[in-house]
């Protein structure tokens, strides 16, 4: 009989710390009664405020994905416009509740910042962007060039590594700010951009003659970029990590936007738990049981998201590749819900 006692009494501390833990950044959340998301300044398709600086992008969209299972309301999110540089100081001050900007998830980053990475949203690679008039064809064509680069990115040392692998030559023009790069690039001071493929092909759709520049087909690197949340609050991290995985695991089971009520009534019981119907998967998240629906409803499914922000009928143009479901010859894959 003692030993069931002590049992109980260590089960209901454990509990009431996981409780206590996971309240904190949620309760802030929910008094100020909105989520506050850094984001860059501006890259298409990506995280970019348009004239009336309404936030679109594939990043604003897990924002609003984040915000609608929290509070039933996609449009309940601020947004906080971040370089790199100052990203992560402004996660660990608290500025912000969660970080969804073209951010790749890495060792020293995972373990030495206090931060956690949420999954990976886009898988994605280094590349470079030249002058289609230059002639280049090849990123092994390019020794001695000047490259415009982002400081505090994982960019310079990818740079540096690829150079040094190739016993190649060039020299760096580094800038604090994308924009600035960007302009650098535009004014020809340097010979060379580069940064994620993704990012090359969202500033190229802004040129005033994108067939003028040329992505080379070199990747030389692994960047999977995914939203960041501060470290310690476990209960935060599980809501943002199942915002991501319940849009992926939407995709898988075609429920989507112009759907989701229809998919309330099907006999599928993977259907069924996503959507709240059967079993309560919502209570142990801090959130009501129909959490995933209202994602669904109000922002979509990966797929929508991709599609619409970066996807081929988009001026990005880029196709799923690796952001394809697992059963689709990608690599996105969600836990199952149940």
């Amino acid at each position: 009989m003692q030993k069931t006692l002590v049992t109980i009494a260590v089960a209901a501390s454990l509990s009431l710390g996981a409780t206590a833990a996971h309240a904190a950044i949620l309760d802030d959340v929910k008094a100020k009664g909105y989520v506050q998301c850094g984001v860059t300044g501006g890259v298409p398709g990506f995280s970019a405020p348009d004239s009336n600086n309404v936030w679109t992008g594939l990043e604003v969209d897990y924002c609003r994905a984040l915000a609608a299972a929290v509070f039933n309301d996609a449009d309940a999110v601020r947004y906080t416009s971040l370089t790199s540089q100052e990203r992560f100081t402004a996660l660990s001050a608290g500025e912000i509740d969660v970080l969804s900007r073209t951010t790749t998830w890495t060792m020293s980053r995972d373990t030495q910042l206090g931060i956690s990475f949420v999954g990976t949203m886009f898988y994605d690679g280094q590349g470079f962007m030249v002058r289609k008039a230059d002639g280049i064809k090849s990123a092994l064509d390019l020794s001695g060039a000047a490259i415009c680069i982002e400081s505090g990115t994982t960019t310079e040392l990818n740079a540096a590594d690829y150079f040094a692998a190739n016993n190649m030559e060039f020299n760096t023009v580094v800038f604090v700010d994308q924009d600035e790069v960007v302009k650098a690039y535009e004014d020809g001071r340097c010979d060379v951009y580069t940064t994620d493929s993704s990012a090359l092909a969202a500033e190229r759709s802004k040129f005033a003659v994108p067939d003028d520049h040329i992505i080379l087909p070199e990747i030389i690197s692994k960047e999977p970029l995914g939203p960041v949340v501060r470290a310690g609050d476990t209960g935060w991290f599980n809501i943002a990590r199942w915002t991501y995985f319940a849009m992926l695991e939407a995709e898988e089971l075609g429920v989507s936007q112009s759907n989701v009520d229809e998919m309330l009534g099907s006999d599928n019981p993977a259907i069924k738990r996503l959507l709240g119907v059967e079993g309560d998967f919502g209570t142990p998240l801090g959130l009501t049981k129909d959490w995933a629906y209202q994602i669904i409803k109000l922002v979509g499914n990966y797929a929508e998201s991709y599609d619409r922000n970066v996807g081929p009928s988009t001026p990005i143009g880029l196709e799923r590749g690796l952001n394809a479901l697992w059963k689709d010859g990608g690599i996105q894959y969600a836990p199952p819900i149940r």
